[in-house]
């Protein structure tokens, strides 16, 4: 988790740096965030027979985004999602485990009004489910068997700037999650608040 987190981090800072100084993209404005959200997902009994009766709804999902606005109102960004404690799987003490959701995106983000901007994102990444093995990690090995798909995800934000470059932003997310065997349904959603600052 750790690993991914500032490999995550290191990224988003490069990708950033790479488009403030590149001089065929000039970025208007660099966005760094710190948020809190929770899933809601369909039912255990929303599940067919392509997915497990196991949903993804509840939990406390802390995440950093980055953004890079570099023409009028458009640009890309990224973010890192994931579950802050492990949940056992389907009940099951043996086999806890943890969503991380990941993503790059296009964004589009016009003023609306004085100190308030909308902010619209689509973009494709994974979901990475880890569930974990009690006791069966060594110095080689990790103590997780870890379960990616690709997805799709689609969201709206509002940024308010209270003071200065700091904003807080309301945000929601729809992630379509490609052959999410392991839960009820392809469709999740995330909403949440961050916390930012605009460069």
């Amino acid at each position: 988790m750790k690993q991914t987190l500032r490999v995550t981090t290191l990224l988003l800072f490069a990708f950033a740096a790479i488009f403030t100084l590149s001089s065929t993209a000039q970025a208007q404005k660099i966005d760094f965030a710190f948020g809190i959200s929770t899933i809601d997902a369909p039912g255990a009994s929303a599940a067919d027979s392509n997915h497990s009766p196991v949903s993804l709804t509840g939990g406390t999902y802390p995440g950093f985004s980055a953004d890079v606005i570099f023409f009028h109102d458009l640009g890309i960004g990224g973010e890192i999602y994931w579950k802050g404690s492990r949940r056992d799987y389907a009940g099951d003490p043996t086999f806890p485990m943890r969503p991380i959701f990941f993503d790059f995106n296009a964004v589009y983000s016009p003023k609306l009004a004085s100190h308030t901007y909308l902010e619209l994102v689509g973009g494709i990444g994974a979901q990475d489910t880890r569930i974990y093995c009690q006791g069966c990690s060594t110095s080689i090995y990790t103590n997780y068997v870890s379960d990616k798909h690709f997805m799709a995800d689609f969201g709206v934000g509002l940024k308010f700037y209270p003071k200065g470059g700091w904003f807080i932003r309301p945000e929601g997310r729809l992630y379509l999650v490609n052959n999410n065997q392991l839960f009820s349904s392809p469709r999740i959603t995330r909403y949440g608040v961050s916390i930012g600052y605009t460069f």
